[in-house]
């Protein structure tokens, strides 16, 4: 893949305090974080973790949106879970209550197909309000990987898609992927599932492991105040802006 200077202009990140550069607006009754010029003819819808708004994915859609200066985004993350995300002290999940509330979670709220579908209608509304934005990629966290996966088949509205720390790999959700991937895992992803959906997978791809990372690193998770974390953190992000900037 060819290389842009976008790894170069990642701005300082911020461990603690972080003050976001973008505004509030509703998307399909959503509440939902817009950030990056509105002038931007490429934008990027992210889809949080399962833990919702915080901060360091809030200091994630403004370093997709701001950093690149020759390649600018429009960002948009909305509130899919509409105020009920999971509280962040369920995870890990080491006791049976916890392991029980987040398997409901999932079939209930956070069940990926939910959102899914969900997701044309949404870019639909926001290009109605952003008349310059020509095209679209989308990037996920964690749950929200998995609902990255499913949203890059035949008929997607976008033109490249990554997956960061992605829950749930499945191998044959590969095989119907029809745009550019990037998938970045942790140390807390399955290997052999990873491995088994990069050689399922027929279009234009990166996998590019963080070993030592959580899951969730770029995300909820992640403990910028971590000096590690935080130059993975800064790395991850400069992976993401060069795939974008070569694919879109």
């Amino acid at each position: 893949m060819a290389q842009s200077h976008a790894c170069c202009t990642v701005p300082p990140v911020v461990s603690k305090g972080y003050q976001e550069k973008g505004k509030w607006i509703t998307i399909d009754g959503m509440k939902t974080y817009k950030t990056g010029p509105d002038s931007a003819k490429s934008a990027l819808l992210v889809v949080y973790d399962i833990f919702g708004f915080f901060p360091q994915t809030i200091q994630g859609a403004d370093i997709l949106a701001h950093s690149d200066k020759e390649h600018q985004y429009q960002v948009f993350m909305p509130d899919f879970f509409e105020g009920k995300p999971v509280p962040i002290e369920w995870y890990p999940p080491d006791t049976k209550e916890k392991g029980e509330k987040l398997g409901e979670f999932f079939n209930t709220t956070g069940a990926p197909p939910k959102t899914v579908q969900r997701i044309p209608k949404v870019v639909k509304e926001i290009e109605s309000q952003y008349s310059n934005i020509k095209e679209w990629g989308i990037v996920g966290f964690c749950w929200g990987g998995k609902v990255v996966n499913f949203s890059s088949q035949e008929g997607t509205p976008f033109k490249a898609a990554a997956a960061c720390h992605p829950a749930m790999v499945d191998p044959a959700d590969a095989e119907g992927v029809t745009i550019p991937y990037a998938m970045l895992p942790s140390k807390d992803e399955d290997k052999d599932a990873v491995e088994k959906w990069q050689k399922g997978i027929k279009t234009k791809n990166i996998v590019e492991w963080f070993p030592d990372q959580v899951h969730g690193f770029m995300a909820a998770r992640g403990d910028l105040e971590d000096e590690n974390v935080k130059k993975n953190y800064e790395k991850a992000y400069g992976l993401l802006l060069n795939f974008f900037h070569t694919h879109m």
